[in-house]
C-alpha cells in the first residue's frame, strides 16, 4: 500500500478544517437571519433567563386529558376596596369564555386576558401579549387595548358668562316707563362671541383626540418556595381607572440558565474548535519545525515522531493479544483426534501397552 506523503496529509487536513469552518458560518448566518421569538420567555441584558409558559393556563377539550403540572383555570385576583375581582391569565387568552364586553370589538372577545365585571358589565383590562420586559429582578407583562376608560371626574373650569361690568343699572332715566332701580340683560360683544367659538373648538377637539383605553401592568417576583402556587394580586389603579398593577410570586420567574438554543455554539462544539485548532497548530508547527531545524524528511516529519510510532506499535501488540485470547474461549472443530480422548480408546490402548509388555518379558525370559 503506498502512503502519502506527510506535506499532502497535513494539507488536506487543514482544507477539511476550512470547509467544515465556512459550512458552519453559512449555517450560522441563515438561522441568524430568521431568529425565532418564542412568548413569554425572556432574557436579561446580563444573561438572567426567565421562562413562564409553565404558568400560562391553557383550554383543555373535553376529550383530552390535562397536561400534568400545567394550569387549566384563570387566576383571580381580589379587588378589596376596589369592589370587583379580577380573572386574568399569563401569556394567553383567560380560559373562560367572556361576551359582551365593553367597547371591545366581539372579534377580539377571544383575545382578552385580563377583566373584571361590575354591575354586570364586563370590562377588559387588556388583550393578549407574550412580551415579557426583564427588569432588574423583576418581569412585567403589559395588557394593551382594554374597555374605554371611564370619564374624569375633574371638570374644565368654564368661563362665566357674564363679564364684569356687563350688567347696569338705569338710575337716572327710564326710557321704558320700566321702575328705577330694574336691572337689564347685557349686550352681548365680539368677546362673547370668541368665547363661544372656544368652547366648539374645545369640544371638536376632544371629538378628535383618541380614545383612552383600559390596560394592566403585571409585575412578577421571584418564589423559590415549589410548594406555594403561583398568586395574583391586586396593587392598584390610577384615579382615571385606566391603568391597573397587579403583583405575581412564581417559582418560574427566578432567573435560571437558559438551554441551548438550536444553531447556536454550545460548550461541546467550542471544546471541539478548540481541539481541532490546538492539533492543527500542534501538527503545522511541528512539521515546520522538523523540516527546517532537524531537516527531517518523510514520515519523521511529524512532531515526537518516535511517540507515535511507539504508541502505534503498542496498539497494534494490544490488539494481536486481545485477538489470540479470545481464539481461545471459542469452541473448535472436533476431528479425529478426539477419539483417542474418548473412555473406548484409553481403554484399549492400555491393553495393547500391557500386551507389549508382556511379550517383551517373555522375550528377556527367554
Amino acid at each position: 500500500m503506498h502512503l502519502q506523503s506527510p506535506s499532502r496529509v497535513v494539507l488536506l487536513a487543514i482544507l477539511s478544517l476550512a470547509s467544515i469552518a465556512v459550512a458552519d458560518d453559512a449555517t450560522k448566518t441563515t438561522i441568524s437571519s430568521t431568529p425565532a421569538i418564542t412568548p413569554c420567555v425572556a432574557t436579561s441584558t446580563n444573561g438572567a433567563f426567565f421562562d413562564l409558559r409553565p404558568d400560562a393556563a391553557v383550554v383543555v377539550q373535553k376529550d383530552e386529558k390535562p397536561p400534568k403540572g400545567v394550569p387549566t383555570e384563570d387566576y383571580v385576583a381580589k379587588g378589596w376596596d376596589y369592589g370587583s375581582n379580577f380573572t386574568l391569565n399569563i401569556c394567553n387568552p383567560v380560559v373562560k369564555r367572556v361576551d359582551d364586553v365593553v367597547g371591545v370589538d366581539k372579534a377580539l372577545w377571544k383575545n382578552i386576558s385580563a377583566y373584571y365585571e361590575t354591575k354586570g358589565k364586563v370590562h377588559s383590562l387588556g388583550l393578549q401579549s407574550g412580551t415579557l420586559v426583564p427588569r432588574g429582578r423583576k418581569l412585567v407583562l403589559q395588557y394593551t387595548g382594554g374597555s374605554p376608560c371611564g370619564a374624569s371626574d375633574k371638570s374644565r373650569d368654564k368661563r362665566a358668562g357674564v363679564h364684569e361690568g356687563a350688567r347696569y343699572k338705569y338710575n337716572d332715566f327710564d326710557d321704558d316707563g320700566e321702575d328705577e332701580g330694574d336691572y337689564y340683560a347685557p349686550r352681548r360683544t365680539s368677546k362673547d362671541d370668541e368665547d363661544d367659538k372656544g368652547g366648539k373648538k374645545d369640544k371638536d377637539r376632544q371629538k378628535d383626540e383618541p380614545v383612552r383605553r383600559k390596560s394592566a401592568t403585571i409585575s412578577f417576583l421571584c418564589d423559590h418556595d415549589p410548594d406555594t402556587p403561583t398568586a395574583f394580586s391586586f396593587v392598584g389603579t390610577d384615579p382615571d381607572e385606566c391603568a391597573y398593577f397587579f403583583e405575581v410570586r412564581s417559582q418560574h420567574a427566578c432567573a435560571g440558565a437558559e438551554p441551548h438554543k438550536p444553531g447556536s455554539v454550545g460548550p461541546g462544539s467550542v471544546f471541539a474548535i478548540i481541539f481541532f485548532i490546538t492539533v492543527l497548530v500542534y501538527v503545522v508547527g511541528g512539521v515546520f519545525y522538523q523540516r527546517t531545524v532537524a531537516h527531517a524528511r518523510g514520515w519523521r516529519q511529524l512532531p515526537n515522531y518516535s511517540l507515535w510510532s511507539g504508541i502505534w506499535s503498542f496498539v497494534k501488540d494490544l490488539f494481536v493479544i486481545l485477538t489470540s485470547s479470545c481464539a481461545r474461549i471459542i469452541p473448535r472443530r472436533r476431528g479425529y483426534h478426539t477419539l483417542s480422548g474418548s473412555p473406548n480408546g484409553r481403554r484399549e490402548s492400555r491393553d495393547d501397552e500391557n500386551r507389549l509388555i508382556d511379550q517383551l518379558d517373555e522375550e528377556w525370559d527367554d
